[in-house]
């Protein structure tokens, strides 16, 4: 299966606590920060969730 590399763009900073969540839960900690994960559905819901906040790739 193929890997995508998510990186956060944006900061946190006045979002939903789900929308801080999921970026904790993506591994996400501070902007500029990236990591690599499955292209499964679930890691590809999260990144859609929050879209405006991580800039996803192929990796």
């Amino acid at each position: 299966m193929a890997d995508i590399k998510i990186t956060q763009i944006r900061s946190e900073i006045g979002g939903t606590k789900v929308q801080r969540d999921t970026l904790r839960s993506l591994g996400l900690k501070r902007i500029g920060h990236s990591v690599v994960k499955e292209d499964r559905p679930e890691i590809v819901g999260m990144a859609k969730a929050v879209a405006h906040l991580v800039k996803v790739e192929e990796a």
